[in-house]
């Protein structure tokens, strides 16, 4: 999925699963004043600015050439903003009952909320809570399926097992590596129990309730009222997910035969994903029938020898054509490009902002490939943001919640359509309304299918946190939350001795994540704000703003406000409404899910 992509270092993300924490701490004794909380801003934004800088050049570095050395430096950098991010953000608590304007109230809350573990008082007990985080993040980073009798290079990484999963079509071996990389979660669980200890106990010590009302508390919203809110969100899109859900067991029971119930729950080893998060693996097993291609913009994209230099420029051109200002000389020399012949380098497609203004980059080994096409508008939808809050605060440097920026990056990708292709001569012409049925599908297959995953993952956690699922029931609750939202199944019994949350680095590493289903819905409502706003009439997902300086106007007033406003200002300015509205997805999905319901006729859906 593209939302992973953007690494530029801010104070929301800078503590995001770290495992440096510091005891929560009183505040300082002694009443506080606005002049107080003016010079601790002033001070706050001067440091925090230098170390982000450097954290980013050291991360760059460390990406771009890789070394034993470059690797100890960025760490080295890393550590000292954590240190000093948990430090301010604790000591903000001192300026809480001070009265403030509102643009400085603004940066002590975000500073605040901008933590995701806190230590509790006992420099003992945080110091076990430091070495649990750690340990259970580096055991999910080196865990590994050893088959019976295997050794060393006969074992499965991660990387492994994914390849597996995604192209093998034998049931017995993807559910022997799925139960085989389930594994490494066993020795977590004892970890896992005690950390929620530690961490609640920190999270009290900011007069929260627990670690699951911390996180919650920073979406401009109470901690409850958020969580109905992700619940709304999902019944707008329920009906649709349980159209796709029946379809694709449908047609994997027509492949795999009775191990795929015609009625009930899909087996969770059969989807081409270790956490059923992203089916488009299975596209070929699922595909309308009698598709026939269209074009392929890969084979169109090397038949006029386009470069990948050219690439980015084409993506720049679509930021420029909405009214943006094309980017500095300095993207062009600083940024990577492709994979350099000399040395190793993190392939992973990124966006970078080294200074916090102007010095933005992106980060590639691009190929001349549809994929990368779409992925390069999503990048620079990251880098366009940066530059338009870059006047702010370093506090405020960054989305209005952690959702934004990555819905940002997607919203750009989803204009990249035939029509927009046409229009940059990449396509002679767009296919019609009878190619749609594939292409929404296979665009399903990856947004909609991630949803309730990407919902049922904090679930588990905040249950978890708040003592309504104990570690008695670990396993359970996970397995209950994911035939709730998902209908899939474990392949076997997966008793109390597993611990299969612990299969997903982002619960071990302590990551909220949240803000991936909040970035799938916002995509979308972004989009049909922005295509409204260009004037189109075509079914949304024929809709590209590419050209509309009227959809750019809009898009750029969200844009330079940062984090500097509660979310639903920033939401509005853009869409106008003050709600997150799944209604936009529905609607971009409604042609597939009239053909969705035609070929479910007879069939059972839901589970």
């Amino acid at each position: 999925m593209i939302f992973k992509y953007l690494v530029a270092l801010t104070i929301a993300s800078v503590l995001a699963g770290s495992a440096i924490v510091v005891s929560a701490q009183s505040p300082e004794s002694g009443a506080a004043t606005a002049a107080d909380a003016r010079a601790f801003l002033a001070d706050v934004n001067r440091d925090l600015l230098r170390l982000i800088n450097d954290g980013n050049r050291a991360s760059w570095v460390q990406s771009t050439y890789i070394t034993p050395d470059t690797e100890a430096l960025a760490a080295q950098a890393n550590e000292q903003l954590v240190n000093a991010v948990t430090k301010y953000a604790k000591e903000a608590r001192r300026f809480d009952n001070v009265t403030l304007p509102a643009s400085e109230r603004r940066q002590l809350t975000v500073l605040k909320n901008s933590l995701t573990m806190s230590a509790p008082p006992d420099p003992k007990e945080a110091e076990e809570l430091s070495r649990l985080v750690a340990s259970m993040e580096g055991a999910y980073g080196s865990g590994k399926y050893c088959p019976t009798g295997a050794t060393g290079d006969a074992c499965l990484d991660i990387e492994k097992v994914t390849q597996i999963l995604a192209e093998s079509r034998d049931p017995v071996r993807l559910r022997e590596v799925w139960e085989g990389w389930h594994t490494i979660g066993i020795p977590m669980r004892k970890d896992y129990a005690r950390f929620v200890d530690l961490s609640n106990k920190g999270a009290a010590a900011l007069d929260y309730s627990d670690t699951g009302a911390m996180w919650r508390g920073k979406y401009d919203m109470p901690a409850d009222a958020f969580a109905r809110e992700l619940d709304r969100l999902w019944e707008q899109l329920r009906p649709l997910y349980l159209s796709l859900h029946a379809y694709v067991r449908s047609r994997l029971h027509d492949k795999y035969g009775a191990i795929v119930p015609e009625r009930g729950p899909i087996p969770a080893h059969l989807l081409g994903n270790l956490w059923q998060q992203d089916w488009s693996n299975v596209y070929d097993l699922v595909a309308p029938a009698g598709e026939k291609r269209v074009f392929s913009l890969t084979d169109n994209l090397k038949a006029k020898k386009i470069e990948p230099l050219e690439m980015v420029r084409i993506g720049e051109r679509f930021f420029t054509s909405l009214g943006f200002e094309p980017l500095p000389k300095t993207f062009w020399e600083r940024s990577l490009f492709l994979k350099p012949r000399d040395r190793e380098v993190v392939c992973h497609a990124s966006a970078w902002d080294i200074d916090s203004v102007n010095d933005v980059r992106i980060k590639m080994c691009i190929d001349v490939n549809a994929e990368d096409f779409t992925t390069i508008h999503h990048e620079l939808g990251h880098n366009f943001y940066q530059r338009a809050y870059s006047t702010l605060p370093i506090i405020l440097r960054d989305s209005a919640n952690d959702g934004f920026h990555e819905a940002v990056g997607d919203t750009l990708a989803l204009s990249v359509t035939p029509e927009y292709l046409v229009k940059i001569g990449l396509l002679e012409q767009a296919p019609d309304a009878s190619a749609d049925t594939g292409l929404l599908l296979k665009a399903a297959l990856e947004r909609l299918a991630f949803l309730p995953f990407g919902l049922l993952v904090d679930q588990w956690r905040w249950q978890a946190f708040a003592g309504k699922v104990t570690p008695a029931t670990y396993n359970r609750a996970w397995w209950d939350l994911k035939l709730r939202y998902q209908g899939v199944a474990p392949p076997g019994t997966r008793g109390e001795e597993f611990f299969d949350p612990g299969a997903k680095y982002h619960v071990p590493a302590n990551t909220p994540y949240t803000r991936y289903f909040l970035a799938q819905i916002l995509q979308f409502q972004f989009h049909r704000a922005l295509a409204k706003a260009s004037g189109c009439t075509a079914p949304l997902h024929r809709c590209s703003i590419y050209g509309s300086k009227e959809a750019g106007v809009r898009l750029k007033a969200m844009l330079e406000m940062g984090a500097s406003k509660p979310w639903p200002d920033a939401l509005e300015a853009l869409t106008g409404q003050r709600q997150m509205d799944a209604s936009a997805m529905a609607e971009y999905f409604a042609p597939l899910k009239s053909w969705l319901d035609e070929q479910n006729k007879g069939k059972t859906v839901g589970w």
